[in-house]
């Protein structure tokens, strides 16, 4: 097959999931949506962040051995970059007026950072013609690791609106645990992904209902205008 049909495959593979999941986390602000060009903008940025995140965590594995350790440096790498993709996408902006806008691009970065990891792990079996090995890990990536992705992102963005009306001290605190519980997760995660258990069924189910929680708790931090 001729290399451009295959950028595009892995793009596509990679993109079209994320951004089905964007617009179900969207719906979850449709009453005041917010401008398009900040969830570009967002969306596009955490793209960007994989390049700097895979950056620092080749950096740490050649200080470090696989070991929980390396895992936890790598989660937080990739939650900070994450974050940093939503802050400079849209959270420093006037954009950020509510409570919900948090978890809306904190969602958002993180699906983008999805996006682009998802073309990186589809390039190599889909330029060796391996499509169904492509199918496999699409569906799993889809189900499972943009998920974690997203669940991630999102216990930092619901920390940002849960103490969006607070002190600055108090908002700090809420981001500082928010981040901390952000790269557990995301640790945890990683480290039965790598171990290779065959209870990988119950790992992904795990984060099903992380995700249920993280929409349980949005619904918190919505304002009454929130609601259509």
């Amino acid at each position: 097959m001729p290399l451009v049909p295959v950028n595009l495959l892995a793009f596509l593979g990679g993109v079209l999931p994320a951004l089905i999941w964007l617009f179900f986390w969207l719906m979850e602000d449709r009453c005041e949506p917010e401008p398009k060009r900040y969830i570009l903008f967002s969306f596009l940025l955490g793209m960007v962040a994989v390049v700097p995140a895979l950056y620092f965590e080749q950096l740490a594995s050649t200080f470090l051995p696989m070991s929980l350790g390396l895992l936890l440096v790598w989660a937080f790498v990739e939650e900070i970059t994450k974050y940093g993709a939503a802050y400079l996408g849209a959270l420093r902006s006037s954009a950020f007026d509510e409570p919900i806008d948090a978890v809306i691009y904190l969602a958002t970065a993180a699906l983008g950072f999805s996006a682009a990891e998802n073309i990186l792990f589809l390039w190599k079996p889909l330029a060796e013609h391996d499509y169904l090995r492509s199918i496999i890990m699409g569906d799993l990536r889809f189900m499972g690791a943009s998920l974690l992705h997203v669940v991630a992102s999102v216990t930092i963005g619901l920390g940002l609106a849960l103490s969006y009306h607070k002190p600055r001290a108090t908002r700090f605190l809420y981001a500082l645990l928010s981040v901390i519980l952000a790269v557990a997760l995301h640790t945890i995660f990683n480290f039965f992904i790598i171990q290779g258990t065959s209870e990988i069924v119950w790992i992904f189910m795990c984060v099903w209902i992380g995700v249920i929680a993280a929409l349980l708790m949005t619904e918190r931090v919505k304002e009454p205008k929130d609601y259509c």
